[in-house]
């Protein structure tokens, strides 16, 4: 790869402290920041080498324009400088968590007399307890339902005297503790939110211990309306706590964090372990880790959740070792500096068994999302109605194809077609398209031909339906009713062009999908179309466009890793095309071959003892 003037002259004055570094497009638009102990070694890695690097990481280093660093006194303060330049920027390239602008959390309003709960989005630092983040706000509210319950709060904006001379109706169907008639005091109510706080936090024993003595006693002096209340309240904590799974009698409070991944998509499953009792589980949702070892993604994560959770456990347990955690440890100290906390990986025994549990509990809930779209049927019509009043359509959209390319300047390029029905991804429909035509990286001519082929075979199809020759493919034999091209006006100027010299521009509806602000671009019309941000025409358009890049990029992988491998076969002395096609036809992978033996290779016809021992040395 040809480095440009300009980023040569930044390597080159690159310093070797501690800090972190921001890569920009050709836009000034930041699309990676990371961090490093010698700035001037790890950024002069990604441009040294490159062909070591995944497709992902070389989809970066293609599109970087400048690189600006910062630099700091140690690698802890470049941890911390990281995160939060991440969060200000939300780069394309960075492991995100997804919607974590979003998370509620339940807030408790300690700064005033007499504290309210509410759900907010938002910790600030105005005296408040926070107890999050939660992934659903619906499940945030079926919380604090039961807790109103147990810890009747105030929920009116009334300035509270004691003196008001009725309470609301909440006061009478027992979910309120009305401070507003002095029906309590502000001690007791503060008590009582304090209480669940700490029933939030698992620590129900010292609550249910004294709320039982409170109760012996207020019998002990005849108040038997208020001993009957708080025998009412230990009773409802006990319900609830009986469902509370009791899962170790160590009574360390820990978060025990696992991971499920499946088609570039990576579920992160947290059960929260407080006093020996299992008391809750969330499930998060990472972009932008495709291609990334799951340690990475693992230590990103961990990074980020715990930059916004309001509560740090002493333990945090792992299905594996991640490279940065005697760093990560330090910075949990320093935002908990009154507790210990430890990053572990258990090897045996029942911790080892809750991480196992966890991912089991990912896995489950990563089917779950990825079923859940296909099981909608109502959404997807939904979707599918709105795109076509969007677009102005008169026909209704049942069949979408979405294309893509995907190419390192210009090499191994690939074309991809993906296919929804009705809303759903029909995977045995998809196909790939090995640019043949299109030298160097040329978008619009590779997906000018990608198209042309593929109506190619749609013509074909036809004829062979006819001739009763053979049975067609069915991913060529039916035409799209709406086209999507991933790109441009460009792009979809060449898709045009290949739809009018196969006369099909009447029958096929069109669009060029740009990325950066998700603008449809349709033929004949000057202004781009931008879709309802939270619509489900666009959700359904972003959910075509990012199985079609997917399925480029899988397919692009694949065939540099052939390439590289047949390109390395070459350079053996008496390796020629039928031997080489022989190998990889036994062995498929590089790894695979040099996994093998000596003699597992000498089992491939023609490859003698010496030959095999030449691919060995070779390839290693």
């Amino acid at each position: 790869m040809k480095i440009s003037p300009k980023i040569d002259s930044l390597l080159a004055n690159l310093p070797t402290r501690p800090g972190c570094y921001i890569m920009k497009d050709a836009t000034n638009r930041v699309i990676y920041v990371g961090k490093a102990v010698n700035l001037r070694n790890r950024v002069r890695s990604y441009f040294h080498g490159i062909n070591q690097l995944n497709s992902r990481t070389q989809r970066l280093v293609a599109k970087i324009a400048d690189i600006e660093w910062i630099v700091v006194d140690s690698e802890l303060e470049a941890l911390i400088l990281e995160m939060n330049l991440i969060k200000r920027y939300r780069p394309h390239y960075n492991i995100r968590l997804k919607d974590d602008k979003r998370y509620p959390y339940i807030k408790v309003h300690w700064a005033d007399d007499f504290p309210k709960v509410s759900v907010t989005r938002q910790m600030t630092q105005d005296g408040s307890r926070y107890y999050g983040p939660y992934t659903s706000v619906w499940a945030v509210h079926q919380t604090l339902d039961l807790l109103r319950r147990i810890f009747p709060y105030l929920t009116c904006d009334r300035t509270i005297t004691g003196k008001d001379e009725r309470a609301c109706l909440y006061y009478d169907i027992k979910l309120c503790s009305a401070p507003c008639i002095g029906a309590i005091d502000k001690k007791s109510y503060r008590q009582m939110i304090d209480d669940l706080g700490q029933f939030l936090q698992g620590r129900s024993e010292p609550i249910v211990s004294r709320l039982q003595t409170e109760m012996v006693e207020a019998a002990d002096h005849l108040q038997f309306e208020r001993a009957a209340a708080i025998r009412d309240q230990i009773k409802a904590i006990e319900t609830v706590v009986e469902h509370q799974k009791v899962v170790s009698s160590d009574y360390i409070d820990s978060d025990v964090i696992a991971m499920a991944r499946s088609d570039g998509e990576a579920c992160v499953q947290i059960f929260f372990i407080r006093a020996g009792k299992l008391i809750g589980r969330e499930y998060f949702i990472l972009e932008g880790t495709e291609e990334t070892p799951d340690a990475s993604v693992l230590a990103e994560f961990i990074k980020q959740f715990y930059d916004q959770a309001a509560t740090i456990p002493e333990q945090v347990l792992l299905p594996h070792e991640v490279e940065e955690a005697q760093i990560i440890q330090q910075w949990l100290k320093r935002k908990k500096p009154e507790q210990k906390v430890e990053i572990s990986v258990p090897r045996s025994g029942s911790q080892k068994e809750l991480v196992a549990l966890a991912a089991e509990n990912a896995a489950q809930t990563l089917a779950v999302l990825k079923a859940q779209w296909e099981s909608d049927s109502h959404r997807q019509e939904e979707a599918l109605a709105e795109l076509q009043a969007a677009m102005d359509f008169s026909q209704p959209i049942n069949r979408i194809e979405c294309y893509d390319i995907s190419n390192i300047q210009g090499t191994a390029a690939i074309g991809s077609m993906v296919v929804f029905e009705h809303g759903i991804a029909r995977k045995s429909l998809y196909r790939r398209f090995n640019i043949r035509t299109v030298k160097g990286p040329d978008d619009f001519a590779s997906i000018e031909e990608v198209l042309t082929r593929r109506f190619s075979r749609w013509q074909a199809a036809q004829d062979e339906a006819q001739n009763l020759q053979k049975k067609p493919d069915a991913a060529f034999a039916v035409l799209p009713d709406l086209l999507i091209v991933d790109g441009g006006k460009g792009q979809l100027s060449r898709a045009v062009l290949v739809l009018e010299r196969f006369g099909l521009s009447e029958r096929i509806q069109l669009a060029g999908l740009a990325k950066q602000n998700e603008e449809l671009f349709l033929p004949e019309r000057e202004q781009s179309l931008i879709l309802p941000r939270h619509s489900q025409a666009l959700y359904l358009v972003q959910r075509i466009r990012d199985e079609a890049h997917r399925f480029a990029i899988s397919g692009h992988r694949n065939l540099r890793t052939k390439q590289g491998l047949a390109s390395r076969l070459d350079a053996v002395s008496g390796i020629g095309p039928k031997r080489r096609k022989q190998l990889l036809s036994k062995f498929g992978t590089i790894e695979a071959i040099q996994k093998a033996s000596v003699e597992e290779l000498m089992n491939v016809p023609g490859i003698t003892k010496k030959l095999a021992e030449q691919i060995k040395q070779q390839l290693d």
